[in-house]
C-alpha cells in the first residue's frame, strides 16, 4: 500500500513537505532543491528509526508515549488523532499540538507567535505519523529548533 502526506509548515514563508508511505516506510523532502532535507523514516515493532538528512532519529514507545531523539534534541508526543508533545529541553524547548480531521492535520509547533503552523494532508496515516513528519521537518530546516547542535 502507498500513500502521501503532503502540506507545508510555517505558512507562506514556510517549507513544502512531501513524502510517500509505502507499507512501515516513510520517504521524502521537507523543502525544495536548494534548501531542503530528505525524510527516511522506518515504523518498527518498538518505535520509529531513520533519518533526515545526515541527522538521525530514534523514537521508542514507553508507557504510551513516543520518546527519543531526532538527532541532538529530545522528543516526546502522545496521542493519535490528537497528538501532544515537547522537543528539546524544559527551558530551551518546543511545544507540539496537532489534530486530525479526516485526512487533514493541523498544527503547531512551538509558541503562537514565534512558533510554526502546519497543515498536511495524510491520506490514510494517522494524526502521530504526521505530526512526526512535521516535527522532523522542523528540526531539519529551522536553525532555531536545533540550538543545541
Amino acid at each position: 500500500m502507498e500513500d502521501q502526506i503532503k502540506g507545508r509548515l510555517g505558512g507562506a514563508d514556510g517549507y513544502d513537505i512531501r513524502c510517500v508511505i509505502d507499507g512501515d516506510t516513510i520517504k521524502g523532502r521537507a523543502g525544495g532543491k536548494l534548501h531542503g532535507k530528505d525524510i527516511e523514516l522506518e515504523i518498527t515493532e518498538r518505535g520509529v528509526q531513520g533519518t533526515v538528512g545526515a541527522e538521525s532519529v530514534k523514537i521508542e514507545l514507553t508507557e504510551g508515549e513516543l520518546r527519543g531523539n531526532v538527532g541532538s534534541q529530545k522528543l516526546t508526543l502522545r496521542g493519535v488523532d490528537r497528538v501532544t508533545g515537547f522537543m528539546g529541553e524544559p527551558i530551551v524547548g518546543w511545544n507540539i499540538v496537532a489534530q486530525q480531521q479526516g485526512e487533514n492535520l493541523q498544527g503547531q509547533l512551538g509558541s503562537t507567535i514565534l512558533g510554526r503552523p502546519f497543515e498536511l494532508k495524510l491520506g490514510s496515516a494517522p494524526g502521530w505519523v504526521g505530526a512526526l513528519v512535521a516535527v522532523v521537518a522542523f528540526y531539519a530546516l529551522e536553525p532555531r529548533a536545533s540550538l543545541s547542535r
